[in-house]
């Protein structure tokens, strides 16, 4: 079997992420597919999450390097100009091989006609790399790598904080880890991290939590595959503190879990408390996910695939606690998803507000009078946040909110709004709200 040109899978995996209609989400199964393993795995990962990072400045290199655009079908083409760019600019990669290797793989998608306007692009840009930097990033947007839309809404919504949140975004989230205690308390398992050869540190917010220093293959984690921990964002994890004083005093509460896939939430729940609970998710087969986490954590949950936004797979027995992880639009989570940056659109946020909403109105009739529902997002959009609970609250007669005693975030409204930090945890926004008793 011969072995695949890197730069050519990745190009090919990036092409309709560049056009709009994909995303990295299906990375991992175009990497199988092409029987890439190993340390090139690792190296195409590093390769497509890079470019989608620093898309801006590419894409506006890339347009003073060539005479004319590539036309549509040739989106490959054009992956592989950006490839060869963040090599050159980004990566210890020997400039001969991002160049020279780059142009190449040109011939591997059957595009041999390019491989001269390749090198000839590259090698303009190896000569002139000073001055092309200089001249693109005299715009802000390309400077910070992130879209003009997105970087004017965080300057009207967090004005003394916009520009560390997009530098926040532009560096790859650090590996963080979900002791579960069913298993071993945290200071037990950092120690096992420790005999292990790994570094770590507990995180400041989440008790369960635990951030390495380096990343790795969850392979080498102590107890992995004996469900002894999972890979979680801290932020994510404040989920279960925050649903504590609804569920640890009511043994078999129910749950609802109602945007459950992949399924991290669900199984902390689990893990911290003795419940009874459902996972719901709208996609069957990243619910499949959330099977393959609970399989593999011993726990157990009835997951259904159905829309949270209708009421036609309820039985009508209400609920103690709905969590309802909305979908939204990303934006706390860029670091992790860069590819958002060119997926988002400006209409997104008021569509998924709008979404937001209905899912609100709908799970709300599925709560026990006395009951509790968390609203959270990883999104740093008012609309999907501190405004979407403010509507609802001024629509939802028998709905209060909890002030949130913590010391984590930024009072945002009746919730609290995280804001990616370097080497920290995500953006996320919650809300605790409470139905009026009977």
């Amino acid at each position: 079997m011969s072995t695949p040109d890197i730069r050519a899978v990745c190009a090919s995996a990036l092409a309709p992420v560049l056009d709009g209609k994909g995303s990295l989400n299906a990375l991992d199964s175009a990497l199988e597919s092409a029987g890439v393993e190993g340390r090139d795995r690792g190296l195409a990962k590093a390769l497509c999450f890079g470019v989608c990072r620093t898309l801006p400045r590419l894409e506006a290199l890339s347009k003073i390097l060539l005479r004319q655009s590539f036309k549509r079908r040739d989106q490959d083409v054009q992956a592989l100009l950006l490839l060869g760019l963040y090599q050159l600019l980004y990566m210890r990669v020997p400039a001969h091989a991002a160049v020279g290797e780059t142009a190449g793989a040109a011939r591997a998608l059957g595009k041999g006609w390019a491989t001269r306007v390749l090198n000839g692009c590259l090698r303009r840009f190896q000569r002139d790399t000073q001055a092309l930097q200089a001249q693109v990033d005299r715009d802000p947007s390309i400077a910070l790598l992130h879209p003009e839309w997105m970087l004017t809404r965080w300057r009207e919504a967090w004005p003394d904080d916009w520009r560390e949140l997009a530098e926040a975004n532009n560096q790859p989230g650090p590996m963080t880890l979900r002791v579960n205690r069913r298993h071993v308390d945290r200071e037990t398992y950092l120690a096992r991290l420790r005999d292990a050869g790994l570094a770590a540190d507990p995180t400041p917010y989440a008790p369960d939590s635990v951030t390495l220093h380096e990343a790795c293959d969850v392979r080498a984690l102590p107890g992995f595959s004996e469900g002894a921990v999972s890979v979680q964002d801290e932020a994510a994890q404040l989920t279960t503190p925050l649903l504590e004083p609804a569920l640890s005093t009511t043994p078999g509460a129910r749950v609802l879990d109602a945007c459950s896939a992949p399924g991290g939430k669900t199984a902390h729940l689990l893990e911290a408390f003795d419940i009874e609970l459902t996972a719901l998710d709208s996609d069957a087969e990243r619910l499949g996910r959330v099977d393959a986490t609970l399989t593999r954590l011993g726990l157990e949950a009835t997951t259904l695939a159905a829309d949270a936004s209708r009421l036609d797979w309820w039985d009508g027995q209400a609920f103690d606690a709905v969590l309802l992880d909305a979908p939204c639009s990303g934006t706390g989570v860029i670091r992790r998803h860069p590819d958002i940056k060119r997926l988002r659109r400006p209409n997104d946020i008021r569509e998924l507000a709008a979404l937001q909403a209905r899912l609100l109105d709908t799970l709300w009739t599925t709560l026990a009078p006395g009951g509790t529902l968390l609203y959270a997002t990883c999104s740093v959009m008012p609309e999907e946040n501190v405004d979407q609970i403010a509507a609802f609250l001024a629509r939802t007669p028998d709905a209060s909110a909890d002030e949130l005693d913590v010391d984590w975030g930024r009072p945002a409204g009746a919730g609290r709004q995280l804001l990616p930090r370097i080497e920290g945890h995500d953006g996320f926004f919650y809300a605790r709200l409470r139905k009026q008793s009977a």
